[in-house]
């Protein structure tokens, strides 16, 4: 009988889930968006809000405290880039966002990101996406008829020219 278990399992034995959370982590910090399982998110959601309280404090501290939870590349970035944006946030530093279900094994996904974004990684929802390819779609300008003409009459040029035919001559 198992007697005061904390969190969130996954079928897995100890070092299987440090590393699950470890590259969940690690991705989120790297790609600053991920897909995932809504009980995945779930569970390194607090994690990622403790990451982002050590990297706030910075300095060579920060790198010790962090190199347990992600990868040294994650590190870096997470100290540099990410912990400046929310020096004025006291917490809260994650959204989870649903966003349906898997096909194969019908498993609630969510989007999970960062709640202030960086200038070069402004996510695009799914609708905004669709909303553009729409205006595309109609703003395209088509060609006129006449130039539309003028490159079959080209093509028709073309095939009309002679072609070069090429004769060996036999040896002997």
């Amino acid at each position: 009988m198992k007697k005061h278990v904390f969190g969130r399992h996954f079928k897995r034995d100890a070092n299987e889930r440090k590393a699950l959370f470890k590259n969940l982590l690690s991705s989120l910090v790297m790609a600053e968006r991920i897909t995932t399982t809504e009980a995945k998110a779930k569970a390194i959601k607090a994690a990622a809000d403790k990451l982002i309280t050590k990297a706030k404090k910075g300095g060579p501290e920060a790198f010790r405290r962090l190199a347990p939870d992600v990868r040294y590349d994650a590190v870096a970035k997470l100290i540099h880039t990410i912990a400046p944006r929310f020096v004025d946030r006291q917490g809260g530093y994650t959204r989870i966002i649903k966003v349906g279900r898997r096909v194969a094994d019908n498993a609630p996904q969510v989007v999970m990101e960062w709640v202030v974004q960086g200038e070069a990684t402004v996510a695009k929802t799914e609708k905004t996406k669709k909303n553009e390819k729409k205006t595309e779609k109609k703003t395209a300008v088509k060609a006129p008829a006449a130039v539309v003409k003028l490159t079959k009459e080209a093509k028709n040029v073309k095939s009309a020219a002679p072609k070069k035919t090429v004769t060996r001559q036999k040896k002997g």
